[in-house]
């Protein structure tokens, strides 16, 4: 076994003057950090809708979208509170495939890290500069954090990584809100663990270096349905389900208990319009029971320009080359839908 080295060593130093937040932008950004603290420990009881393209693989495509979002907010900045999925990097089940922005800089192309160091950093940059919104990615690879930790406002752990220690140990030391997602399985009691180990101080190896991290009270759990045996959906939005994760977060000791809804996923069965149906779902939920209300605060949702997915030699601008998502007019409406009934 062997490793072959095909770059010199990086230094972060410099990768993170790259995109680097000038003071003004860098005072927006920690503005709107605090709201969405806020928001995570229940001072504020708004919305948080974490909403955007399952992958961001076209920069201006992307932009065009959280513009389009920013305008939105602004008409619903009173009850809801949107942070656009900017996400680079994509789990892949066997490896093959579009591994996201950081991979490959140009989806049709070879893989290119250090070029895709430049676009990620880029992309987030400019979201923040241009639009006012603050970004959120999901760490798929832990020694990668430290390419967006200054750019991004929340961080989210996959179905695949939530069972790694590594994982749980690195969102223990994350400042942002960390939302640990349940494994493909379904099984809570391995998302709570995830959750009450990010909760934690721990000392662990990270990036060479012996360190012990801050804990995280803003870690929190997501629910995204799962797979059984014979590869069938099992979704646990429903009320009975948002009922045991509540009795779950009350029997254990954890700090700030906040449940967000994915809709997509094995929730929708990736059936896109499906995320419709399930937020309308869940806001009956929450308006028909308080507790319901206090817990589950959140959504994650998969929306781009237009609606569906293409492969990845698509020239649909706007449309998702992974999984498939809701169009800007449906977007529009759902959130509509959310101010209305939340």
């Amino acid at each position: 076994m062997s490793f072959k080295e095909i770059s010199k060593t990086i230094d972060i130093t410099k990768v993170k003057e790259i995109g680097k937040l000038d003071a003004e932008t860098q005072k927006k950004k920690e503005a709107r950090d605090k709201e969405l603290e806020a928001i995570m420990t229940g001072a504020d009881n708004r919305i948080l809708l974490i909403i955007g393209p399952c992958s961001a693989h076209d920069e201006e495509a992307v932009m065009e979208y959280c513009r389009r979002l920013a305008k939105l907010q602004e008409k619903v900045e009173d009850k809801i509170f949107m942070v656009p999925r900017v996400y680079t990097n994509k789990p892949r089940t066997n490896g093959d495939g579009y591994k996201g922005l950081l991979h490959h800089p140009d989806p049709e192309g070879e893989s290119n890290l250090l070029n895709g160091i430049v676009a990620v950093r880029e992309l987030h940059h400019r979201v923040i500069t241009e639009t006012g919104l603050t970004t959120a990615d999901e760490m798929l690879y832990p020694e990668n954090l430290e390419i967006v930790d200054d750019l991004v406002s929340y961080i989210a752990v996959g179905a695949r990584s939530v069972e790694d220690q590594q994982h749980r140990f690195v969102a223990s030391g994350i400042d942002q809100p960390t939302g640990m997602k349940n494994p493909t399985s379904g099984n809570l009691t391995v998302m709570f663990n995830a959750l009450y180990a990010a909760q934690q101080k721990q000392e662990f190896l990270f990036n060479g270096k012996e360190v012990e991290s801050s804990s995280n009270p803003l870690a929190h759990v997501i629910l995204r349905g799962a797979l059984n045996e014979y590869g069938e959906n099992i979704p646990n939005y429903y009320y009975e389900n948002l009922l045991k994760t509540i009795k779950m977060y009350e029997e254990g000791d954890f700090k700030n208990p906040f449940i967000v809804v994915d809709t997509n996923h094995d929730n929708s069965g990736k059936q896109y319009l499906e995320q419709c149906r399930i937020v309308k779902q869940t806001l009956i939920n929450r308006n028909w029971n308080e507790k319901v209300k206090q817990y589950v605060r959140g959504f994650m949702i998969e929306s781009y320009l237009v609606d569906g997915r293409q492969e990845a030699d698509g020239k649909v601008f706007g449309q998702s080359i992974t999984d498939p998502c809701l169009g800007w007019e449906k977007t529009i409406q759902l959130v509509e839908h959310i101010y209305e009934n939340a």
